[in-house]
């Protein structure tokens, strides 16, 4: 035999407890007579049929606390195999993998060897990782050009993650299974469990997106949870199974897997633990490679009302008349991600009855809502957020959605829909909430339908929630407790989380909302109409009590929801 290494003693339990083979084929190997007196068990089981040198190989990998491995051609990074003469590396059966962060993984066929370990260590300088293959696998990857790196590093990360994602099992519902050669090597089982347990990981951890990047050396996984991004050391596979992992997300999402020059969009649903999830898949060519950004979109997350918000008592009510209203504009302002459609869905959930007609226009619809018109725009199509607004309004509706005012012909038309009997809600991306104001005017919206069309723009953001599993109290400094007075806010401390498991360590699991609500009354009207410059917008504002977005932060932060620095990271302080 050329397996070595394997301690007879503990060769039938290691059989036994990995079920290699099963309990009656190896109790007839133990009891067979016709072995030689000195024939050694391996090489007994091996003669009867009932092992085979790989299943050996494993069990010697499980005795040494190795992973097994099955090299797979093609998908591997050359430029490791530079590191080792050839002839030292076939000699000795070493075939090294792939170098991660000056840690070198190499494929050895006898792991108990420790002269060749030895020389292997001093002849790379690089600390390593050791996994066991087939000596014939080692010797065909070292005679290749371009070397094999295995499934073996998606085996680790679905060990390394195992416990995080649980048992649980994705349902992929693929639109497009036309299979290619390069659709092909992404359907190899490595690559299908690979993307799999990386979206259930997601999952699991609440991300809102999985970013998938290339790098110089490697391919790199980030999910953002709460705003942020975060780096899984455990799960970065090096850079040669790029091209397979980004095609299997492509043939999952109905994308051409041929086209790597240009930008790609596209969607698939996946269902984990019973709940259907929609999942928007962005892919664009970098300098390293096509990244692949994955936008998670959790139905059974969708806010059904707006006092889900976290919205304070002064602006829910103020913003439970503003929906109320039977005509008018209503808009959401911020950057992207900051829940700004969550909130309109939640609005047009609290008015959603049998007796209106609600439509909406939208680009992309990120979640179907019961009884609601939901309209995609379509460029391709020419149907635009303009041309569907002008449609919707000849289908009798009493409530429309724009998804986005990006351009005046849309923020006009939205303008006249308001003037004309219809409650029109949408989004814009200013900084504040008076900004939306002086921002339609430069579009080219007419200050006096201005004035005539707006009732009110909600400003937001989302800050992390400090974890209430281990937030404990932080005494407030003297400047800080200048700031709170300067805001009219009292608090004895603030809370900060310590980290633990629940919140990874970071001190803060899930969001929350800042909020800041402008209502246009008629004085403002008048100020609108006459002079809807930003300066005198805001000292009128200020004059009427109004209270902006670092006013609802530091509060938030008075009450333990969050803390000091989170709210200075999204909103304009003066410290």
């Amino acid at each position: 035999m050329t397996v070595l290494g394997l301690e007879e003693s503990l060769l039938e339990q290691t059989l036994r407890d990995a079920k290699l083979v099963s309990a009656e084929e190896l109790q007839r190997g133990l009891l067979a007579e016709e072995a030689e007196q000195d024939e050694e068990l391996s090489h007994k089981l091996v003669r009867l049929g009932i092992v085979d040198e790989k299943m050996l190989l494993r069990a010697l990998a499980i005795q040494n606390g190795l992973l097994f491995v099955q090299l797979i051609a093609g998908l591997g990074d050359g430029a490791v195999t530079e590191l080792l003469d050839k002839d030292w590396a076939v000699a000795h059966k070493v075939l090294p993998l792939y170098r991660v962060h000056g840690e070198l993984t190499c494929a050895v066929a006898d792991p108990t060897d420790l002269f060749t370990i030895d020389s292997l260590r001093r002849l790379t300088g690089l600390k390593l990782r050791l996994v066991v293959a087939h000596p014939q696998d080692i010797l065909e990857g070292l005679s290749r050009s371009s070397d094999a790196v295995a499934s073996l590093l998606v085996d680790e990360i679905i060990r390394d993650v195992g416990e995080q994602v649980g048992d649980d099992e994705l349902e992929v519902i693929e639109a497009n299974i036309e299979e290619t050669d390069l659709a092909a090597a992404a359907g190899e089982s490595p690559v299908v469990r690979f993307v799999n347990v990386i979206i259930l990981k997601a999952i699991r951890d609440g991300a809102s997106d999985i970013h998938i990047e290339p790098d110089e050396n490697l391919l790199r996984v980030r999910f953002r949870v709460d705003g942020m991004l975060r780096q899984d050391d455990n799960i970065n596979p090096p850079l040669g199974l790029a091209a397979a992992i980004v095609s299997r997300i492509k043939i999952m999402s109905s994308l051409d897997i041929a086209e790597r020059r240009a930008p790609q969009d596209g969607r698939m649903r996946v269902n984990s633990g019973g709940s259907a999830i929609d999942l928007r898949v962005s892919v664009i060519p970098t300098y390293s490679g096509e990244k692949v950004v994955i936008r998670i979109l959790d139905r059974s997350s969708v806010v059904r009302n707006l006092s889900s918000l976290g919205l304070s008592e002064r602006i829910l009510t103020t913003l439970d008349e503003q929906v109320a209203q039977p005509n008018g504009v209503l808009l959401v302002t911020g950057p992207t991600g900051s829940g700004k459609t969550t909130t309109l869905y939640a609005a047009l959930s609290t008015i959603n009855d049998v007796q209106r007609n609600i439509c909406t226009v939208e680009d992309p619809t990120e979640y179907s809502l019961p009884m609601i018109n939901q309209v995609q725009v379509n460029v391709k199509a020419d149907l635009t957020f303009a041309r569907a607004l002008r449609s919707l309004l000849r289908q009798d509706p009493d409530v429309i959605m724009v998804g986005e005012i990006r351009d005046a012909e849309t923020a006009r038309i939205a303008i006249e829909a308001a003037l004309t009997g219809h409650l029109v809600f949408s989004t814009l991306h200013t900084n504040d909430a008076i900004a939306a104001i002086p921002r339609l005017v430069n579009m080219g919206v007419e200050s006096y339908l201005l004035a005539a069309a707006m009732n009110g723009v909600l400003a937001q953001r989302l800050v992390r929630r400090v974890c209430r599993h281990c937030k404990r109290p932080d005494p407030i400094s003297d400047a800080d407790r200048k700031l709170l007075d300067r805001y009219e806010i009292s608090c004895s401390e603030f809370m900060v989380g310590g980290g633990c498991k629940a919140c990874g360590g970071t001190g803060f699991a899930g969001r929350v909302g800042v909020h800041e609500l402008f209502v246009v009354d008629d004085e403002m009207r008048d100020i609108i109409t006459n002079d809807p410059s930003l300066l005198r917008l805001r000292n009128k504002a200020a004059e009427l009590g109004h209270k902006e977005l670092a006013y609802d932060g530091l509060a938030k932060v008075a009450e333990g929801l969050t803390t000091l620095d989170e709210v200075i990271r999204v909103a304009e302080i003066d410290r």
